[in-house]
């Protein structure tokens, strides 16, 4: 029995004769495809071919990468977004400072812009807080008595007044607001000329025309300004625009209620009008006498004294003259009404005759005794 082996295993050529055979054959596509380019053609074909081959073979490599990736980029963006964070809290509290600072900016343009157009001269000031009592409208400013502040002085922002200095200190001042329930201001009414007085509401801050007459020229819109009756406040200052007239049937006077123009409530910087005007002092009153240093006692003109009204001659009683003694001179008659007159120019004799008066008509002629050891 022969036995042979199964055709697998069956030997051909050799295997040096194979790989002899194949390097021969390599290396003569390589030197026709280098001269002559002839196998382009058919490595385009074969790429096409194979290229869904190499796609599914790289698929497993293409897999271990993207879970690796994957996983690398869900911590690279957990810490970037951590970051991300952080820089947006910062970036946000830089953000707000830079909204105050250009709403400040704005602020103190508009202040400047106001400040050139004021006839008096001012100073700027800021807010360092709010009075410490809640029933009032007062806030404290930076400036006092050192920067020449004094009490009385209006305090205005870009828009109009806001309030007036009420107390000084060497460092501070308080400013009393408009809307407080204390504080009043002269105004006029813009449009027709209408004055009168606003007084603050307090928290609700409103201001009220108080005592208007029903017939009064107000209407809803009017813009009210300083008067400057009052010696303070200079003329002409914006204060408020009217929001509400109410009339009263009842009485005799309505109110009106208006806004103000000032931002009092809502900006840090203002401006305290360092105003000089003086009130205008009061004249005298009628009837009352000027003090003896007083100017106008020295310039009035110099009066001759009214000369008094002669009396009216009256009879006396008649005097009789005593007889003269022995070695005496005579005596002089006695004085008479009609020696009040200016002497004649004639001499008058040494010793005149004693002359008896004429009797007068309603009284009896007496005669006067002459006394004993006259």
């Amino acid at each position: 029995m022969e036995y042979s082996p199964p055709p697998l295993f069956k030997q051909g050529a050799p295997a040096r004769l194979k790989v002899t055979v194949f390097a021969l054959i390599s290396i003569a596509l390589l030197v026709v495809d280098a001269r002559f380019h002839a196998l382009s053609t058919v490595r385009q074909v074969a790429a096409t071919v194979l290229y869904p081959l190499q796609m599914a073979a790289l698929v497993p490599r293409d897999a271990l990468a993207g879970m690796g990736s994957y996983f690398s980029s869900i911590s690279a963006l957990q810490k970037e977004v951590h970051e991300l964070k952080s820089q947006q809290v910062a970036l946000a509290q830089t953000m707000q400072q830079a909204q105050l600072q250009m709403a400040e900016n704005a602020q103190l343009r508009k202040l400047m812009e106001a400040r050139e157009h004021l006839p008096v001269r001012s100073m700027m000031s800021e807010i360092l807080y709010d009075a410490r009592d809640p029933s009032t409208r007062r806030v404290v400013l930076d400036r006092g008595s050192r920067n020449g502040v004094k009490p009385g002085l209006p305090v205005i922002d870009n828009a109009g007044v806001v309030g007036q200095v009420t107390r000084v200190f060497p460092f501070t001042s308080e400013v009393t607001l408009l809307t407080d329930k204390e504080q009043a201001i002269p105004v006029q009414v813009l449009r027709s000329g209408l004055r009168s007085v606003a007084y603050g509401r307090g928290h609700s801050g409103l201001l009220d025309l108080r005592f208007v007459a029903p017939n009064a020229d107000i209407q809803v819109g009017d813009v009210l300004v300083t008067s400057g009756l009052d010696g303070m406040y200079p003329a002409g200052l914006a204060v408020a625009k009217v929001i509400q007239v109410e009339s009263v049937a009842a009485g005799a006077f309505g109110r009106v209620i208006c806004q103000p123009l000032a931002g009092i409530d809502r900006h840090r910087q203002l401006l305290v009008v360092m105003s000089d005007q003086q009130a205008t002092p009061r004249p005298p009153e009628e009837g009352a006498r000027p003090n003896g240093n007083s100017s106008a006692r020295r310039n009035l003109p110099k009066m001759d004294p009214i000369p008094l009204p002669p009396l009216p001659a009256q009879p006396l009683p008649p005097a009789v003259a005593p007889a003269p003694a022995a070695g005496a001179p005579a005596a002089t008659p006695a004085t008479t009404p009609a020696a009040r007159t200016p002497a004649p120019a004639s001499p008058v004799p040494v010793n005149p005759a004693p002359v008896a008066p004429a009797p007068a008509a309603p009284r009896q002629n007496t005669v006067v005794q002459p006394k004993e050891g006259a």
